[in-house]
């Protein structure tokens, strides 16, 4: 009995192990409706321009305080997207386009195009280099996102970008 009990709890605590294993990455896909599949390592990612940015408190969905990500640089999420040519027939169609941004874990963010190509909030998305004055390679929370000026910041505080699917509403 003492083994079968002994083997009932090795099993729940490896099943709650895994289920909170965090899925660092070090490069993330754009595919989906774009002429060309696009591949960004962290290399890759320090090519670009970076930016200090203002601590940010991280939210919950009914406002309450999770905690603070200070000591902050990042980059543009929209300066990335634009590298990828959509596959689109004329810029009317734009404005049918859509990025869900997908984590290891299945954790998805929705942006549409216009949110981040034509309007504040698109200069307000970023992806985190730097965090509490850690280069994001040192840290199992490589690739995170922000929005700087969203009221529930944890809504789409993503860590770990696993691909950027680029579809279009019909």
């Amino acid at each position: 009995m003492k083994v079968a009990i002994c083997c009932l709890i090795s099993l729940i605590a490896f099943r709650t192990i895994a289920q909170t294993n965090n899925f660092p990455t070090d490069k993330f896909t754009i595919e989906g409706k774009v002429k060309q599949v696009l591949t960004f390592s962290t290399s890759d990612l320090d090519t670009f321009k970076t930016k200090s940015l203002p601590d940010l408190i991280i939210t919950d969905h009914i406002g309450s305080v999770r905690h603070t990500l200070t000591h902050l640089r990042g980059i543009l999420l929209k300066d990335v997207l634009v590298k990828a040519e959509l596959d689109a027939e004329n810029p009317k169609v734009l404005s049918e386009f859509y990025y869900v941004l997908e984590a290891p874990d299945n954790y998805k963010i929705v942006f549409s195009w216009n949110e981040i190509f034509n309007t504040e909030t698109g200069n307000n998305i970023y992806i985190l280099t730097d965090e509490d004055g850690k280069n994001y390679k040192q840290t199992d929370e490589r690739i995170a996102i922000v929005t700087m000026t969203d009221f529930r910041t944890g809504r789409r505080h993503m860590r770990n970008i696993g691909k950027i699917i680029v579809g279009r509403a019909n």
